[in-house]
């Protein structure tokens, strides 16, 4: 069976899909056609149901729960991996008419920020990558920062000003919930068994064969510094990511109470469906 796959081009995802994506583990049975997005985009694309199975945010997925759900492998979650809220100016705190820049709608860093800052209502939407920039330009007051930023925003001259994940973290007393890999509800039976075994095939390889996998992860991102890359790896990629366990769906669950408390999804969106 063809499937359209998405993935984002963050070093988690490359890493582990680049067994699949090489050709070095096997699919399966299935035929894997991959497109790399930033994560906003494959939110867009699942949405319009271009894709039938990708990455995408938690906070999409939520959305989208009616026609996608969660494959039990491939998922970014655990603690200390939430997304940071970055100033250009020490002691910067966040007030109502605060200018702050997000990583896109339905990203979950999106989300956090709204959910633990409901009074903040100058939010504009920016591709992630060019936030930092943008706030070193003086563009806005604050900045909400996923992917390799975390590791690299001292370097740029910028200041910390909340460690979102943390504040879920202390508000749920679970892990922060980031992204995972969607699948199509009505795909026919075993494709989404399928998927997960060729997923964590595809993750012991990149274990098994690190420069190997080191050169895609390279070749897609942000950040070339091979510190940062393997930083963000071992913090992203975690025993969440071979299996959501109960502490991922606990993890899941709150998201979604907690999005609906916040008026950021419909009071009638259902638990989200895992797969595989």
């Amino acid at each position: 069976m063809k499937l359209r796959v998405g993935l984002s081009t963050c070093p988690n995802d490359t890493f582990i899909f680049h067994g699949l994506l090489a050709g070095k583990v096997d699919p399966r049975g299935l035929e894997l056609e991959f497109e790399l997005l930033d994560v906003q985009q494959l939110n867009e694309q699942l949405a319009a149901g271009a894709l039938d199975c990708s990455k995408a945010s938690f906070h999409a997925a939520l959305h989208l729960a009616e026609r996608y759900g969660v494959l039990r492998a491939g998922a970014a979650l655990g603690m200390g991996v939430g997304p940071l809220l970055l100033a250009a100016h020490e002691g910067t705190t966040v007030e109502p008419g605060s200018r702050v820049l997000c990583p896109g709608a339905w990203t979950t860093a999106t989300l956090l920020f709204r959910c633990l800052h409901p009074r903040a209502g100058r939010i504009e939407q920016r591709l992630f990558s060019e936030i930092m920039p943008a706030l070193k330009r003086g563009e806005a007051d604050l900045g909400v920062v996923i992917h390799e930023g975390r590791f690299v925003y001292q370097s740029e001259g910028l200041f910390l000003v909340e460690d979102l994940g943390a504040s879920w973290e202390r508000a749920t007393g679970g892990p922060v919930p980031l992204g995972g890999i969607l699948a199509r509800l009505d795909l026919p039976d075993g494709i989404h068994a399928a998927l997960c075994a060729a997923l964590r095939d595809s993750i012991a390889y990149g274990y098994a064969h690190p420069e190997e996998t080191f050169q895609t992860m390279q070749r897609y991102a942000q950040e070339l510094d091979p510190a940062v890359i393997w930083s963000h790896v071992d913090l992203y990629v975690n025993e969440h990511t071979v299996d959501l366990g109960e502490a991922g769906e606990r993890a899941l669950a709150t998201l979604n109470r907690l999005a609906q408390q916040a008026h950021l999804v419909a009071p009638s969106t259902p638990e989200l469906r895992l797969l595989g």
